[in-house]
């Protein structure tokens, strides 16, 4: 009996030393998201006396991440679905997505490759972003190269896209990039931070008599600085952008933002920007040259206001947008609060000559209460006051009551 237990114990003992271990390298963590949405006038001016519409969505998210003896992986399993999509007596659906599946294998502590589907975010997500205010995100099937050391980060990303195992060709059916290959460079001097990201981004257009949908590549370059010290921040960025777009159209585009932080105390921040992102001309938008700046796979709900009428599933017809915005933060313990309101006008001109390049003005009101560091509730607030000229760009009638109204949990608990 006395070797019997001491057997047990000891099996014991391994089985607590090995979970020990193992549970040291995993983690498991989850996301829960409803948010609930009055839409009367997002993303585009509201019709004639249009009904609003009003409706629940929610994102569900379960993280796996692990790590082992020179090497990480990571698996974000999803699930988003708006709220009574699916009948109450449903066996299955096509709801749940694999969001990330990476692995990352270390050749030494500061160099790495990093294989999978991921999301890309790099600085103030302008060019690459997660997109994470939309429920789905953005993330890509790429491997990067990566380095890095004390003051220095270097990224080699590549990515190839075919929509399904072919036998013969590379034609690729899905409105989507083909193929990409981006360098990206940050480092530090002093109380300036520094990043250069330079991409060249290739699309499938179909050419006549040509079966074989040829690939249009742009590239996209520029770099961006910011400064913070003393309550005092400031960040300006420039990007530039040639080669072909994706219809092979001449591409000569480029993009400046300017932005200024300062801190009035512990609790109030004013934040003071501008935008210019360049743009065609209406009368030349079909020709064979392209001014029109595209900022690709950034988070565009982050920039030019939060009801999304620009650069989210929209160019401006190609005409370019200047962003004059100013913005008071508040912040108190587990409460804040956001105030924005932007100046809106095209940089292209428009063909009527009766209208000017002035679109409208857009008001932002944002809340956040942080009941502890698993669960946030957030609301907003969004009203554009639109002009003749978006009428004109975008449709809809500028004297209905555009506004826009949400209201979001999140809950983010460590199962593990």
């Amino acid at each position: 009996m006395k070797k019997t237990l001491t057997l047990k114990g000891l099996i014991l003992i391994v089985v607590v030393l090995f979970s020990s271990e193992l549970f040291a390298q995993l983690s498991l963590t989850g996301e829960f998201r409803p948010r609930t949405e009055y839409r009367h006038g997002y993303k585009t001016l509201s019709a004639t006396d249009a009904d609003a519409a009003f409706f629940t969505s929610q994102r569900t998210r379960f993280n796996v991440h692990f790590k082992g003896e020179n090497f990480k992986v990571g698996l974000s399993l999803q699930d988003v679905r708006t709220w009574g999509s699916v009948k109450q007596l449903n066996i299955s659906d096509e709801y749940l997505a694999v969001h990330e599946a990476w692995a990352q294998y270390f050749f030494t502590d500061g160099i790495s490759i990093k294989v999978g589907r991921q999301e890309l975010v790099y600085d103030d997500h302008r060019i690459f972003g997660n997109v994470g205010w939309t429920q789905q995100a953005r993330s890509h099937d790429v491997a990067i190269f990566k380095f890095r050391d004390a003051n220095f980060k270097l990224d080699a990303g590549f990515a190839y896209n075919q929509d399904k195992e072919n036998l013969f060709g590379t034609v690729y059916n899905l409105k989507n990039y083909k193929a990409f290959q981006y360098l990206w460079a940050h480092t530090n001097f002093g109380k300036v931070a520094a990043s250069f990201l330079v991409l060249n981004n290739g699309i499938q257009y179909q050419a006549i008599g040509d079966p074989a949908y040829p690939t249009a590549y742009s590239q996209t370059y520029g770099t961006r600085l910011t400064y913070d010290e003393k309550g005092f921040s400031f960040a300006g960025a420039f990007y530039g952008q040639g080669g072909k777009n994706g219809s092979n159209k001449d591409l000569s585009a480029y993009y400046y933002a300017l932005e200024a932080g300062l801190e009035l105390n512990h609790e109030f921040k004013v934040v003071v920007g501008y935008e210019f992102l360049s743009g065609n001309d209406q009368q030349d938008v079909g020709g064979m040259a392209d001014k029109s700046f595209t900022p690709l796979y950034g988070t565009n709900h982050k920039f030019n206001g939060f009801m999304d009428y620009f650069y989210v599933g929209n160019n401006v017809g190609g005409l370019g947008l200047k962003d004059f915005y100013t913005t008071i933060k508040f912040k108190k313990d587990k409460f804040s609060a956001n105030g924005t309101v932007h100046l809106f006008s095209t940089v292209g001109s428009l063909e009527s000559v009766n209208l000017e390049k002035s679109l409208g003005t857009e008001f932002d009101f944002t809340f956040a209460y942080k009941f502890n560091k698993y669960v946030t509730l957030s609301a907003g607030y969004s009203q554009m006051f639109g002009k003749d000229a978006l009428e004109f760009v975008k449709g809809g009638d500028s004297s209905e009551t555009n506004n826009w109204i949400w209201m979001m949990f999140t809950f983010k608990p460590k199962f593990m």
